[in-house]
């Protein structure tokens, strides 16, 4: 089989496996006040400087394309920053608006990782150290930015929690 559809499986499967643990921690989140739901998985994306792997030699390959490698490292430091000041500046409305931002932001770099990596011609190989990056936390991070999203949308909230903060 080709090295492709290991990776590809690897991710697949990590997407999987990721979203069953979200939807049995849901249930919980969905009934907390949005600022308390937002904090652990704010704390979560914090660690994304971790992308700056793929800027160290020896962890990825020389023959790893720079336009990925800058495009996924810098994407992931932002999107930590922003997680991290989102996360301080919670519950205040400002730690909503920046969780917004983080969690666009977020959203669109995952998904322009793999654009680049795509556009690249980049070979799994290629990642190093850093294919379990790839293979295992990438699908994490995904999930947690849909989880994030449901958080964030009003609806997504039942009205007795919404009734409870009224109160």
């Amino acid at each position: 089989m080709p090295t492709q559809v290991y990776f590809f499986t690897s991710i697949a499967c990590s997407l999987i496996m990721w979203s069953i643990l979200a939807r049995s921690i849901w249930p919980e989140l969905r009934i907390q006040a949005t600022a308390e739901a937002l904090r652990p998985l704010l704390i979560l994306h914090s660690f994304r400087f971790i992308g700056l792997a793929f800027l160290v030699p020896g962890v990825v390959s020389p023959a790893l394309p720079s336009s990925f490698a800058r495009a996924a490292a810098y994407g992931d430091l932002l999107a930590a920053a922003l997680a991290f000041v989102a996360f301080l500046l919670l519950p205040r409305g400002a730690g909503i608006a920046v969780a917004w931002i983080f969690n666009i932001w977020g959203t669109v770099d995952l998904l322009n990782a793999f654009y680049q990596a795509a556009h690249a011609g980049m070979l799994p190989g290629q990642l190093g150290a850093a294919y379990f990056l790839v293979a295992l936390v990438v699908p994490l991070l995904l999930v947690t930015h849909v989880v994030i999203f449901r958080i964030l949308l009003p609806h997504a909230k039942p009205s007795v929690v919404r009734e409870r903060r009224l109160a």
